[in-house]
């Protein structure tokens, strides 16, 4: 079964069970897909539908941060709320260290030196490790790797 087929079966499942919040989540998520489908006129995979994912998730963060400055703390619990029902449909995220140990493969693979190649690094880094592992940890491993 797809992650999209398991999605819409959550949908389904959340509309019997009358639980509202999770399925208002749930429907914005498949609207994102179905957006970007119609946009781009492909059939998303999983490992498009995880960017997806990443992608709200990282938008419900933001958001968060915003709303707790602002001391909006019914705001923040909604997207918290939100933010635990996506991250049930990433798959496991890598450990710091595999991130490392990823990141040095690649370093080492593409021959990158110096912190002119971030780009070359992030843009492989990016295809390999999408919906494994957080951009920004990538991102700080990638420069971590390129210092020396």
């Amino acid at each position: 079964m797809s992650l999209k087929d398991r999605i819409q079966d959550d949908m389904k499942s959340a509309l019997r069970a009358k639980e509202a919040d999770r399925l208002s989540t749930i429907r914005m998520l498949l609207a994102a897909c179905k957006q970007r489908e119609v946009d781009e006129r492909i059939v998303l995979d999983d490992v498009a539908v995880v960017g997806i994912v990443d992608k709200l998730i990282k938008q419900r963060k933001d958001s968060i941060a915003a709303f707790q400055q602002a001391g909006r703390t019914d705001l923040v619990d909604k997207e918290t709320a939100e933010v635990a029902v996506l991250e049930a449909y990433l798959p496991q995220r890598l450990s710091a260290e595999q991130i490392a140990a990823a990141v040095a493969a690649l370093v080492a693979e593409l021959g990158a030196a110096g912190p002119g190649d971030m780009g070359k690094v992030m843009a492989a880094a990016k295809s390999r490790l999408a919906g494994q592992a957080e951009m920004a940890l990538v991102s700080a491993a990638v420069k971590q790797a390129l210092s020396h």
